[in-house]
């Protein structure tokens, strides 16, 4: 049987932890079977820190856009920036993008008016757009469906919730990004229930390096890598009661099609 290959679909590679060697993140990953990632962007400064790495590694493709905690910080010339940093090959997505209002760092009108103008930039490019949400998610939802039909496609990123919320984003044709939060039976349980229901075709698989480092794993890394993707599968496989293939073949089929890639180029 052949050896999976992995697309990591949200990979934090701005961040000190693994910016400091981005290299050796990337052999490690590539040992790992891991061929394909995501550079999440959580503001202009990473998007340009992104797009320089993914220069230097064509197996990368990058995002560009605002996280929420990042919004009261937008410029005010953010969507000509983003139109700008659209025409690079490597940016496939607008984000990451979304409402969190656990702890607010950006007043709730401020996410919610820079939420809106990358829903519509992402709408003018014909861009996938990247999601984030906690805490928001009636808000959040009623502005995916203002936009829904002018939005090609939707990724929620870091999908954490449980069986309702998946079946309202369905509704709405997102794909569902899932990450080592599955792999914790303490706070996971409501997502643990939610796995086996996403369709083959919706199913996404990302790390959210460094952050959320699967529990399974022994010993316990200092940080999450993308090397890890595989453990997340495992964890995913064994709810659906499907094998690690099946999972490895329906997400690198599912990132393909969502974010309109091979490598650099767009299709």
């Amino acid at each position: 049987m052949t050896t999976p290959m992995w697309f990591d679909a949200g990979v934090n590679l701005t961040h000190s932890r693994l910016a400091a060697d981005p290299d050796a993140v990337i052999a490690k990953a590539e040992a790992a079977g891991v061929e394909r990632m995501v550079v999440i962007a959580c503001n202009l400064e990473e998007c340009e820190q992104a797009i320089e790495l993914a220069e230097q590694h064509p197996m990368l493709i990058v995002t560009a856009g605002v996280h929420p905690h990042d919004a009261k910080n937008a410029p005010s010339d953010l969507t000509q920036r983003l139109r700008e940093f659209a025409q690079h090959p490597a940016v496939h997505a607008i984000g990451e993008c979304g409402l969190d209002f656990n702890r607010n760092y950006s007043p709730p009108e401020t996410q919610l008016a820079v939420f809106e103008q990358q829903l519509e930039i992402a709408a003018e490019l014909q861009l996938p757009v990247y999601l984030h949400e906690r805490d928001a998610f009636a808000e959040q939802y009623r502005l995916l469906q203002k936009f829904s039909k002018k939005l090609p496609l939707k990724l929620v990123h870091c999908f954490t919730s449980g069986c309702t919320e998946l079946k309202e984003y369905l509704k709405l044709d997102c794909y569902i990004g899932i990450t080592g939060w599955v792999c914790d039976e303490r706070r996971g349980d409501a997502l643990r229930q939610a796995v086996p229901m996403i369709p083959s075709e919706r199913l996404i698989l990302e790390t959210d390096a460094p952050f959320l480092i699967p529990r399974t794993l022994k010993p316990r890394p200092s940080f999450n890598e993308p090397c890890w993707l595989p453990e997340i599968a495992k964890v995913v496989a064994e709810l659906r009661g499907s094998s690690m293939h099946d999972i490895a073949a329906a997400a690198w089929q599912n990132s393909h099609l969502l974010f309109g890639c091979d490598g650099w180029q767009k299709v």
